[in-house]
């Protein structure tokens, strides 16, 4: 396993511009700009509780909506994981946690399986928080999972808050990956697959 963990991914279209850098061995500081602040509260949760240092520059089409920023931003987040992961060697490769906020609980398991899967259960009491469509955080959880092939879990368990559900699944997606990318001393050299692949 390289010992620098580290990527940067950029990536331009007619609709986003939007550059990621991720040191996966970092202590959880984020610099984030994206013009959306409930969004950049949320990738905040992922960096302080994964201990991943995180910049995202994004400049997107936010005239037209968010839509197109926030599954962008997963997109190149997920291709930036995937370049500092590099071949998985001597990772732990699986990763889960519980993260209450209050009334609200949700579970995210993880397997950075080089398989791209999404399973999302989750009902929002409300469509809306503030002025963010949460519908849209499930677009980011499928840009991240297409692009870190991974298979990901988000289940919220029970909330009567809509920021309270979102932000327990950002914490939980944090915490699952903290586990899911460190490495394991027993498997120096060793890819966790039967495989030897993935």
């Amino acid at each position: 396993m390289s010992a620098d963990r580290v990527a940067t991914v950029q990536r331009d279209t007619s609709e986003t511009k939007i550059t990621v850098t991720v040191n996966l061995d970092g202590t959880g500081q984020s610099q984030l700009k994206t013009g959306i602040p409930f969004f950049e509260h949320m990738l905040t949760q992922i960096a302080r509780h994964g201990l991943i240092d995180m910049t995202i520059d994004a400049d997107g089409d936010l005239e037209i909506d968010a839509h197109h920023t926030v599954e962008d931003v997963g997109i190149v987040l997920g291709q930036a994981f995937t370049q500092a992961l590099g071949d998985k060697t001597g990772i732990v490769r699986y990763g889960h946690a519980y993260v209450p906020l209050d009334e609200a609980l949700s579970r995210v398991v993880i397997d950075l399986s080089g398989r791209p899967g999404l399973f999302y259960d989750v009902a929002y009491t409300r469509p809306r928080v503030g002025d963010f469509d949460v519908d849209l955080l499930r677009e980011f959880f499928q840009g991240f999972v297409n692009h870190g092939m991974a298979t990901i879990h988000l289940d919220n368990l029970k909330g009567e808050n809509a920021h309270h559900q979102a932000e327990t699944l950002f914490k939980a997606f944090g915490r699952a990956l903290r586990v899911a990318v460190t490495p394991d001393p027993r498997m120096a050299g060793i890819v966790p697959s039967t495989k030897g692949a993935l």
